[in-house]
């Protein structure tokens, strides 16, 4: 089965695995773990951060710095087709009590203008508008980067409104990758950010999340609360360093392909719209004539390919390192015989 839902389905090498063995454990809770303390260190001085604390997910990284960063009854600033909205289950206002402010942007990526819109008067009966959320790269904006001049410009204008902002950097690394800008310079004007080892990095488990170091002292705090404190982590911190030494430059293979397989879907005929392929994700719509997504997906699975399907029409199709060029001809195979020859 080639598995193109997502690169959280990519699974460990036999290579990462075996680093488990040596690796030195003690208790997280007790800051006793080298493994862990080493991960967090390197991760934020990649991320150019002060501190850092190793979490299970990078949705708890989000919802951890929400529930930091606002009060109950604040409004949060983000995208309309981000993570925190549609994916974490109602986080913000279950956890934090926070309305969400939702902008439509391009791709998933909004401007300074639509920020400077959104933030609200000084009223006491407005929400305040406390928090702006960016996402890099955007997910369902078909894995478009963020320019670094628009992603300093929609935090330049929060924090002159006196906005905190937060960076879910997710696939924070493919950005840094394909453009050759670092990951700290991405991070430089967010209060906090975060990177995921569980995405193209291919480890099982694990996010750090890194800012000022009393906000990390706050965030720790809420991860011993949510249950998300650890004991012997360094057993999966071995493997999230393993990733940092081995995976990261790889991650242009994964654009490579991704590429290539959005070319060769924009030539289908049944398929309307391809957005623009940047990293490792392809998003396409599908033409009236061509089954519905979800009857594709499955008509795809029974040919031994995984997509996924985000909506009535629309297929997400990710790249990354369980997927070879030998998979994308599999799933190249399969598209076109539900959806036409290349024209």
């Amino acid at each position: 089965m080639y598995d193109f839902y997502s690169d959280a389905k990519s699974k460990p090498t036999t290579e990462m695995r075996r680093v488990v063995l040596d690796c030195v454990v003690g208790d997280e809770q007790k800051d006793e773990d080298p493994t862990t303390s080493e991960l967090c260190s390197r991760v934020a001085e990649l991320l150019g951060k002060e501190a850092t604390v190793f979490l299970p997910s990078g949705t708890m990284c989000n919802e951890i710095a929400i529930k930091v960063h606002t009060s109950p009854g604040d409004e949060v600033i983000c995208e309309q087709s981000c993570h925190l909205i549609n994916f974490e289950s109602g986080g913000p206002s279950a956890i934090s009590g926070v309305m969400i402010r939702a902008l439509h942007g391009e791709n998933g990526i909004f401007t300074a203008d639509q920020v400077r819109a959104s933030i609200r008067l000084d009223s006491r009966y407005m929400p305040r508008s406390a928090l702006l959320c960016a996402e890099q790269t955007a997910n369902m904006g078909g894995g478009a980067i963020w320019p670094l001049e628009q992603l300093d410009e929609v935090a330049g204008v929060a924090k002159e409104a006196g906005l905190t902002t937060h960076l879910d950097g997710a696939r924070l690394l493919n950005a840094a990758i394909k453009t050759g800008t670092s990951a700290a310079r991405y991070a430089q004007n967010y209060d906090s950010a975060w990177i995921d080892f569980t995405k193209g990095l291919g480890a099982p488990i694990g996010a750090v999340l890194a800012g000022s170091r009393e906000f990390i002292a706050e965030a720790w705090r809420l991860k011993q609360r949510l249950g998300g404190a650890m004991r012997q982590s360094g057993i999966v911190a071995s493997m999230c360093l393993y990733a940092l030494d081995n995976h990261v430059a790889r991650l242009a293979n994964d654009h490579e392909l991704a590429s290539s397989l959005g070319r060769d879907i924009a030539n289908l005929p049944r398929v309307d719209k391809v957005l623009p392929v940047q990293t490792n994700i392809v998003i396409f719509d599908l033409a009236d004539d061509a089954p519905t997504a979800a009857e594709l997906v499955d008509r795809l699975q029974a040919e031994g390919v995984l997509v996924g399907a985000f909506g009535a029409r629309r297929i997400r199709v990710v790249t990354h390192l369980d997927v070879n060029p030998e998979a994308g001809e599999a799933l190249m195979w399969g598209l076109s015989k539900y959806l036409g020859a290349p024209r």
